[in-house]
């Protein structure tokens, strides 16, 4: 969803994309939604949600894994707080799984394409959404 300065009606939430290609969330978005419009922005990336946050260089068990259907409100720890989370392309791994321990007491955990495989991005947590994108794109054009 690549839109300029529009703000675009998603079920009962609205999220807000703009040139800056950032994402908006908050409690109404569905997990599904939110990983969507990430891929959009980011084809080479994906973005999990988990019950349990984890600490940084560290990946999440897969039973936490939430399902896609629920929004974030269904499973924030972290209640009360009205924050909502702006996704950039300039923002690092480390700080966007962060923001959503932080703000909602979720683990977020983003994973990088190399060719037909998903990889975890514990070890560059460092860099930022654009780069780790980037590096996926490269990594996928060997396989083809």
């Amino acid at each position: 969803m690549y839109y300029q300065n529009n703000n675009v009606d998603v079920g009962t939430a609205m999220i807000l994309i703009n040139t800056a290609m950032e994402i908006v969330i908050n409690d109404q978005r569905k997990i599904n939604a939110v990983q969507d419009d990430f891929n959009k922005i980011f084809p080479y990336l994906k973005l999990e949600f988990f019950s349990k946050s984890h600490n940084p260089g560290e990946a999440n068990s897969k039973k936490y894994l939430t399902p896609h259907n629920k929004t974030i409100g269904e499973y924030r720890l972290r209640k009360g707080d009205t924050k909502t989370i702006v996704i950039t392309p300039e923002m690092t791994v480390n700080d966007l799984e962060q923001r959503f321990g932080n703000i909602y007491g979720l683990g977020v955990q983003v994973f990088r394409q190399s060719g037909r495989v998903w990889l975890e991005t514990t070890v560059t947590d460092s860099w930022t959404l654009r780069e780790q994108n980037r590096q996926g794109e490269e990594l996928s054009k060997v396989v083809h």
